[in-house]
């Protein structure tokens, strides 16, 4: 759709991030210029055959490319910042984010080799961008990884704020949410709120970080031998008060898991991490140490198979194993579609006679969320009395919910718009409504490829998944039309070959059969024959074994 004339009005649309959970990627446009927020991944599910990773459609942005100002980036979670390596392989766009998000970011970049092609900007909440007829601020934001940040978009038409990942905690471990100057904002009025939906359904606020780092202290003083924390590495406050309760017991700190060392280094070297002199030993001197004198930091509370914990549970990791009394901390709650390989972690580590303590809230206080619940996403909008209202980042019933919120504190009936990625909301004059679509949807990376594997690929990974593959390799001759070797059919994953050899010396007769019919009625297209082996053949097999392997005929001449 590239029927935007440039007329002056504002539109909003995702490209990613509504309706899902994940790949977070929104735009603003006023006439000619763009402002893209954030630019993240998700993970495919189960069904999704071989695919690593999937990122949003920017088709419409590489369409716009001249009118695309900056890529501002609100944190450094992977749902924002995880789509940039593919993303900027396609178009390349100026990257503004504070410091730590940046660090993180430039770590992707390097390893995709594009750290040298790639315009950079730092910025802070105290931050003001000029981009084309837009002027970006910003404002400090509370959330699981620091320097979080709102994004407030000056217009032509009126003020843009998108809140970013939130919560509002009274007692953070880091920086306290700018409070102040959210009323202040919503003081001198915001035409569009964008607010994040992820706890919409979750009444009441959500616990303060402090909470945990009590109970880690609490949990590392009862254990009697080593302490296994396992934590998203990202969460740069939660190892902070892994780090603190390990200096109040008295504990070593080992850290183990290439994501994790990654973001340590970072946290420490731009000082968002404190950890005392000597207190870090290497992953081979764990043992030179009493049990009730270590902790070990790793990866792995999602239960990812090859990740440091899972390893452990199933005592294949080449330098730490679980013993018998160990106490291990799952800090994290699974991300949804998880469950099970966590489930299967934690029966492996119970085995193994370790003493799990995993789960949230507060059952064991191991973990809190790092976005709001009900009570805190309505003072957001109490505090930015919005005319208009777009819940962001959650599922469809997450924006549901966060719309009924919204209407409860007094956003007025029919201000609030559910959208879809790719709908577009446009404001013109102050008055808002939907209208029509821009491209989006999913691009799934595969190794080095990104968006050449599409729905075909995938159905033909399905379908060999599921019923396996049957090759058919046929000669015959030029001269007389008459099969000169053959039929050799050779079969992976549709039945075992040694124990079938009576169905497929019966096939190998049908294909012979359907070829010399064929030819005998004159049919000289190979793709006719072709099809004629395949529905033959298809048939018989599935009339013996109800199962339709993939049927791939290879007939040449000689």
């Amino acid at each position: 759709m590239n029927n935007h004339k440039t007329d002056k009005k504002l539109t909003i649309f995702a490209l990613g991030g509504v309706g899902e959970i994940g790949k977070n990627m929104y735009a603003v446009q006023y006439a000619n210029d763009i402002i893209v927020i954030d630019c993240g991944s998700k993970f495919p599910d189960e069904e999704l055959l071989g695919i690593d990773i999937i990122v949003p459609d920017i088709t419409y942005l590489i369409e716009n490319k001249d009118k695309v100002r900056a890529l501002l980036i609100t944190h450094g979670h992977e749902d924002h910042i995880g789509g940039l390596p593919y993303i900027l392989k396609q178009l390349s766009m100026p990257v503004y984010a504070s410091r730590l998000t940046m660090g993180l970011i430039e770590g992707k970049l390097k390893e995709a080799g594009l750290l040298g092609s790639t315009e950079r900007h730092l910025i802070n909440s105290d931050s003001e961008l000029k981009l084309g007829s837009m002027t970006a601020t910003f404002f400090k934001t509370n959330h699981s990884i620091p320097d979080s940040l709102g994004v407030v978009l000056d217009t032509p038409e009126g003020v843009v704020v998108h809140t970013g990942d939130f919560k509002f905690d009274q007692t953070p471990v880091g920086d306290h949410a700018d409070i102040h100057r959210m009323a202040e904002i919503g003081r001198r009025g915001v035409l569009a709120l964008l607010s994040e939906s992820t706890n919409a359904e979750r009444p009441g606020f959500t616990p303060s970080e402090r909470i945990v780092g009590a109970n880690f202290i609490d949990a590392f003083r009862k254990a009697e031998r080593r302490v296994i924390v396992s934590t998203f590495a990202s969460n740069v406050y939660r190892l902070q008060q892994v780090v603190d309760a390990a200096a109040v017991t008295g504990r070593k700190l080992a850290i183990i898991g290439r994501s994790m060392v990654n973001m340590i280094t970072i946290a420490s070297e731009l000082g968002y991490l404190d950890i005392p002199d000597g207190m870090l030993i290497e992953t081979n001197e764990v043992n030179r140490y009493a049990d009730n004198q270590v902790v070990i930091l790793c990866t792995g509370s999602q239960g990812e198979p090859m990740s440091a914990l899972t390893r452990m549970a199933r005592s294949n990791h080449r330098q730490v194993e679980i013993l018998e009394g160990d106490t291990v901390i799952i800090s994290a709650t699974p991300i949804p579609g998880n469950e099970r390989s966590i489930g299967r972690t934690v029966d492996e580590l119970f085995r193994l006679g370790a003493n799990v303590i995993y789960g949230s809230g507060s059952t064991t206080g191991m973990h809190v969320s790092g976005h709001g619940s009900q009570e805190e996403l309505k003072l957001m909008l109490q505090l930015m009395k919005p005319k208009y209202f777009i819940p962001i980042h959650g599922e469809y019933r997450m924006q549901l919910h966060h719309k009924k919120l919204a209407e409860a504190v007094g956003v007025e009936q029919g201000h609030t718009f559910i959208v879809d990625n790719g709908e577009i909301v446009e404001i013109v004059n102050g008055d808002a409504r939907k209208s029509g679509k821009v491209p989006a949807g999913n691009t799934y990376i595969d190794g080095l490829g990104i968006g050449d594997v599409g729905n075909i690929v995938l159905r033909d990974r399905k379908h060999l998944s599921q019923d396996g593959i049957l090759v058919v390799v046929v000669t015959i001759s030029k001269q007389d039309k008459t099969i000169k070797s053959g039929p050799d059919i050779i079969s992976r994953g549709f039945v075992y070959v040694r124990e079938s050899e009576g169905l497929l010396e019966e096939a190998g007769r049908i294909v012979t059969r359907t070829i010399t019919k064929s030819i005998s009625d004159n049919v000289n297209q190979w793709t006719t024959l072709k099809s004629n082996v395949k529905d033959a053949l298809g048939r018989f097999l599935y009339e013996q074994t109800k199962r339709k392997p993939m049927i791939l005929p290879i007939i040449m001449e000689v």
